[in-house]
């Protein structure tokens, strides 16, 4: 991959992965709860999906999906359920005591998996990554070389910002009136995505 042709890709990467999303709003509200550092597992989930979704895409099979119906409108259909089921589950807890500081390590982290893994939108971001910036005169093994440690460090600075966000949230939002509106907020953020994820068309 040329200096051109990365920074093109580097450049389509940092928009892809900072345009809030489920993955944004999930970091910023699990931050408010539990603190940065123990967010930092949202972001490992994030990039877990991140590198199961570049391999996908690097072997066509993120493109067979794409032109399934059947697959794409259970993975769709999926996310949407998903996402909803979030959003009024925080929408009740809000005001409520938080339990998260107790909730395990394992369990956030396949939250965070789950909500990057459910949006079968997110598929196109990969797909356009590799149909406009790899090369198909070099090996597909030799380009993965710069494009997974790129894509996959723009991801970390991206979600740890979101992370970082929410911890400032936390720290600011000490009476019970703002937090109990922040965490409303964020419940309604996972609904209307859910929604808007019903709502599209292919």
């Amino acid at each position: 991959m040329s200096i051109e042709g990365w920074f093109i890709f580097a450049t389509f990467w940092v928009l892809f992965v900072t345009t809030p999303g489920p993955n944004a709003v999930n970091c910023i509200q699990t931050a408010i709860d539990i603190g940065f550092r123990k967010s930092l597992i949202c972001v490992l989930g994030i990039l877990t999906q991140a590198c199961l979704f570049l391999g996908l895409s690097a072997v066509g099979v993120s493109a067979l999906i794409l032109t399934s119906p059947l697959l794409f409108e259970i993975l769709r259909w999926s996310g949407v359920v998903f996402l909803i089921w979030l959003g009024v589950r925080n929408w009740m807890q809000a005001g409520h005591p938080r339990k998260n500081s107790m909730v395990s390590h394992r369990t956030l982290y396949v939250k965070a998996f789950l909500i990057a893994a459910i949006n079968p939108k997110s598929l196109a971001g990969y797909i356009a990554a590799f149909s406009q910036f790899v090369e198909t005169d070099v090996p597909i093994g030799t380009q993965m070389w710069v494009i997974v440690p790129t894509a996959l460090i723009l991801t970390t600075l991206s979600y740890t910002g979101y992370c970082a966000l929410g911890a400032h949230l936390g720290r600011r939002a000490l009476d019970h009136i703002t937090n109990f509106w922040i965490q409303r907020i964020l419940a309604a953020c996972f609904v209307a995505y859910g929604i808007l994820l019903g709502l599209a068309a292919r």
